[in-house]
C-alpha cells in the first residue's frame, strides 16, 4: 500500500511542477502577443492551475501526510532534517498555490485584458507571477529534500 501512496505523491508532484512549467512557459510567450490575446492565454493559465496545478498540489500534500503517517508510525526517535524541509516547503508551497495562485489565475482568466479591467489585469498577473514563483522555488525545495532524503545525504 505504501507503494501506492509513493506512485500517488509522485503523479502529484508531475502535476504540480509540470503544469507550473507549462504556465510559466505560456506566461513568458503571452508577453509578445498582442493585448486582445492575452486574455486567451490568461483562460489558458486558468484552466493549467484548474485541472492540472492546484489537484497535484493537493495530491501531494495528502498523500505527503498519509505516508508520513505510515512510515513514521506512533514510535518517532529522530526526524531527518530533510524530512522536515520536504514537508515544510512542500505544504507552504501547496498552500500558496490553493491559497492565492488558484484564486487569482481564475480571476485573471474571467477578466477583459484590455479597456477598464487593464490595469487590474496587470496586477493579477503580477500576483500570480509572484505566487507561482514562490510556490514553484518552494516545490523545487521540496523536491531536492526528497532527494537527499532518500539518498542519504
Amino acid at each position: 500500500m505504501t507503494r501506492l501512496w509513493l506512485f500517488l505523491h509522485f503523479l502529484g508532484f508531475t502535476w504540480w511542477l509540470g503544469g507550473g512549467m507549462a504556465a510559466m512557459v505560456a506566461g513568458i510567450v503571452a508577453r509578445r502577443e498582442e493585448r486582445a490575446s492575452q486574455g486567451a492565454i490568461a483562460r489558458a493559465q486558468a484552466a493549467i492551475q484548474k485541472i492540472v496545478i492546484a489537484p497535484g498540489a493537493l495530491l501531494v500534500v495528502l498523500s505527503g501526510l498519509i505516508l508520513t503517517v505510515r512510515v513514521m508510525g506512533a514510535t518517532v526517535t529522530a526526524i531527518s532534517p530533510w524530512l522536515m524541509t520536504m514537508q515544510g516547503a512542500g505544504i507552504v508551497g501547496a498552500l500558496i498555490t490553493l491559497l492565492v495562485g488558484l484564486p487569482t489565475a481564475s480571476r485573471l482568466g474571467r477578466i477583459d485584458p484590455e479597456g477598464q479591467h487593464a490595469k487590474y489585469f496587470e496586477e493579477l498577473r503580477a500576483r500570480l507571477r509572484i505566487a507561482a514563483s514562490v510556490a514553484g522555488v518552494l516545490g523545487l525545495l521540496s523536491l531536492l529534500a526528497g532527494v537527499m532524503l532518500r539518498t542519504g545525504g
